[in-house]
């Protein structure tokens, strides 16, 4: 059950276990649970605890493309990418030029701030 996950990794924050990987996948949970702006929050923590994280970069862009929020999608994205090559992952550099790219040709795709 998707909730008793979602408390049993609230329940980890703020202890010696809280880190990047716990706030995706806490981000991830959320965001399978349609809660989308709470998702969007720990996955940001992910990134800002590990900007290096091109998984987390990549779930946050999803996670706000899928919120209406296009530029800032491809702003996640953009910073993924350059995570992604430093660390010499090629898969996820390519699965998130391919959605920023999709995003960005999205028919009325004008971008929300």
């Amino acid at each position: 059950m998707a909730s008793a996950l979602i408390s049993t990794l609230e329940k980890l924050i703020g202890t010696p276990r809280d880190g990047a990987l716990l706030r995706y996948s806490l981000g991830c949970e959320l965001l399978k649970a349609g809660e989308s702006g709470r998702a969007i929050g720990e996955l940001r923590e992910a990134v800002t605890r590990d900007p290096a994280y091109s998984a987390a970069w990549k779930m946050l862009g999803r996670a706000l493309a899928d919120s209406g929020r296009d530029t800032e999608a491809l702003e996640a994205w953009s910073r993924g990418i350059e995570a992604a090559r430093a660390r010499g992952d090629r898969q996820a550099e390519k699965e998130m030029t391919v959605f920023a790219r999709r995003l960005a040709k999205k028919p009325h795709g004008k971008p929300h701030a």
